[in-house]
């Protein structure tokens, strides 16, 4: 689904992406750095930054070949001499953590650099789910930000880099960034709850290298020497590497795009002398409809185009005069607002939650005309159910659930198959050569991984890939099995009330198998934090707060605490029952939600799964079928979005999905 959401965005704005893949081929003149008479310091290295404790610490950078470089810090004071390339590195001896502290560095030029903290520095990489910051979830975070004044902890965020030839050394100007109210709004909101929550308990300075991007896939992450055995992907790493083969690609998707976009017939809502936005048009023959919904279940078959949707809203004095703030929940893909015939605000992709603020003076007393134009690429168009739609001001709301009116501004026909360009952030290594490689010199305790969305389409695949990319970071950084903790999918998309199949299920149990079978690799259950029609759920608190749980066991020694919700051991068949064993039970097994146990299927050799009844006996799971005599096999919250599934331990973590017929 995610895959497929990255090809269609690919071809619908190649003409962004060939100017933005311009600038990332003229970026590498940049970020390599020539060697020059003064010292040059990666950005990394910096005010500010948080230094690995108890570890080897090497402080580099590149200065005229054959200078002599001092390095001071606490006391110590350790010199090298540049190589012939203009490259030097320091080796610092391993340090407790304490700070603020200085350093200063010596050659021909004196850098100083100031506030330098010793605590445990923590990679938080993936895709969207880690990207997200507190600026996209102000409402549910409001407390946490208001007390987010803890400059022990500190964040060094990484912009979108894709580099699709070879691995790059720095990106010049970036910056370690201390948590204050304000500057949390850019914080990781995963990386910051699993920092703070260390912290909290350890009394320890923490640094987090947020390097991730959304949307991306896996084979962007690893390095090349990784795809050895893959000889598809390493045939397209080469081609890649020809900045005149991507660029002739990307010239021909946009030229045929453009070519064909001449033949369109242009939106009706926008071509006439009175726009359908505007307040002096006379909306004839528009057709009633419901918002919150999407336009294919309320009779607009196979529509992807243009939709416009109008309302009159009536406002009381009260709320006029002052600064308004609009809701209209998610929408797919893309929309503008229009209130009383002015642009309000637009978005140009679904997965934002509508937060429109509306000046003041544009409400007025009495009648207002809302109209919200839709764009729809693909798949059902208009307004995703179960978000907030509603209008705010003067603590007052109007709902704007209800009846509205709809018109077809425009149709696409998909007659055409479009010539794909090159997304360089999509292909294979491009985000590890901008946005690992700079980094694996840079000592840290951890990796956190938040990604598979956009893997999900293969997830037989993604079985190899995913242990493949954990050897490589850990060999790219060099310091043995650096703990690698995994975020586990949570549910999404609509409830199956029947035993299915799922690639998500199955991502899961590659996640899972990765988590077990691998050293020092722990993983954050995630089943019960998603939401049914948003990829971005956002309850992410608790998964920052889990992967804590699991670095605390892993990293932190702390191995009788209770860091994961239940995982499946064993089972045995007596009769015509499955009794099931789990590891991390805690303090026992409970239905999490004091209902009877559910998402339990169960099958016989002809692995026909039906639901079972399923009990919690001596903190085992007994499960059976009245119609299978012989049971062979069981699988639980086996489906993309297992909402029912409800089996805990008393700590309130939740059990693992599995399945015992692979």
């Amino acid at each position: 689904m995610a895959t497929g959401l990255v090809n269609s965005v690919n071809g619908l704005v190649m003409k962004k992406i060939y100017r933005k893949l311009i600038f990332i081929f003229s970026l590498i003149s940049i970020v390599t750095l020539p060697t020059g008479a003064q010292v040059i310091l990666p950005a990394i290295i910096s005010n500010g930054m948080v230094l690995q404790r108890n570890e080897t610490i090497k402080i580099w950078g590149w200065a005229k070949p054959g200078e002599k470089v001092t390095v001071k810090f606490i006391k110590k004071s350790y010199s090298t001499v540049t190589g012939n390339d203009g490259r030097w590195q320091i080796t610092l001896k391993p340090m407790k953590a304490g700070g603020p502290y200085k350093m200063e560095i010596t050659a021909s030029n004196n850098i100083e650099l100031t506030d330098i903290l010793i605590g445990d520095v923590w990679v938080c990489s993936g895709q969207s789910n880690m990207t997200h910051n507190f600026g996209r979830h102000t409402e549910r975070y409001a407390h946490e930000i208001a007390e987010a004044n803890i400059p022990e902890i500190r964040q060094f965020y990484v912009p979108t880099t894709a580099v699709i030839t070879s691995p790059i050394e720095n990106i010049p100007d970036l910056k370690w960034v201390a948590s204050t109210p304000e500057t949390i709004m850019d914080f990781t909101v995963i990386g910051y709850f699993f920092a703070k929550k260390l912290y909290d308990q350890y009394q320890v300075p923490m640094g987090i290298i947020n390097t991730s991007v959304g949307g991306t896939p896996i084979e962007s992450w690893t390095s090349e020497e990784r795809f050895k055995e893959y000889l598809e992907i390493l045939n397209k790493i080469e081609k890649n590497k020809d900045t005149a083969w991507v660029n002739a690609i990307n010239r021909e998707a946009m030229l045929d795009r453009q070519a064909d976009g001449s033949k369109k017939e242009a939106d009706k809502g926008l071509t006439g002398t009175i726009k359908w936005y505007e307040t002096a048009y006379k909306p004839i023959n528009w057709n009633s409809i419901t918002i919150p919904g999407y336009w294919e279940d309320q009779g607009l078959r196979n529509l992807d185009g243009v939709v416009w949707y109008r309302r009159e809203l009536e406002v009381p004095a009260s709320m006029t005069g002052m600064e308004a703030l609009m809701k209209l929940g998610r929408i797919v893909h893309a929309d503008e607002l229009y209130i009383n015939g002015n642009l309000i605000g637009n978005t140009t992709y679904e997965y934002p939650q509508r937060k429109y603020s509306v000046a003041a003076g544009i409400l007025k007393p009495g009648k207002n005309l809302l109209v919200v134009r839709v764009t729809n690429q693909y798949g059902k168009g208009g307004f995703v159910p179960d978000k907030p739609y509603y209008l705010l001001a003067a603590g007052d709301t109007i709902d704007l659930k209800g009846d509205w009116y709809y018109k077809v501004g425009e149709v696409y026909s998909h007659d055409k198959t479009y010539k794909q360009g090159i997304s360089a952030q999509n292909e294979p290594t491009a985000l590890y050569n901008g946005m690992i490689a700079p980094y694996t010199h840079f000592a840290v305790r951890g990796i956190l991984w938040y990604q598979g969305e956009s893997n999900a389409e293969h997830p037989e695949l993604y079985k190899k890939l995913l242990p493949n990319m954990v050897s490589d970071w850990r060999n790219q950084w060099q310091l043995g099995d650096i703990p690698f903790l995994i975020a586990q999918l949570p549910n999404f998309m609509d409830i199956d009330y029947l035993p299915t199949e799922s690639n998500w299920a199955l991502m899961r149990e590659v996640q899972m198998e990765t988590a077990l079978n691998t050293a020092n690799t722990g993983i954050a259950i995630n089943i019960d934090l998603g939401e049914w029609n948003d990829i971005h759920p956002g309850n992410k608190k608790p998964v920052g707060e889990r992967l804590a749980l699991a670095a605390m066991r892993i990293s932190y020694g702390e191995k009788e605490m209770v860091s994961s919700g239940p995982i499946y051991k064993s089972s045995r068949i007596e009769g015509n029952k499955i009794i099931i064993s789990f590891d991390h039970i805690g303090s026992g097994l409970v239905s999490g939600n004091g209902e009877e146990l559910a998402h339990f299927a169960i099958a016989g050799e002809d692995k026909k799964f039906k639901w079972g009844t399923a009990t919690i006996i001596n903190n085992k799971v007994v499960v059976w079928c009245d119609g299978i005599a012989n049971p062979k096999f069981v699988r639980y919250a086996w489906a993309d979005n297992p909402y029912f599934a409800n089996l805990y331990n008393n700590e309130g973590l939740p059990a693992a999905p599995f399945r015992t017929d692979q």
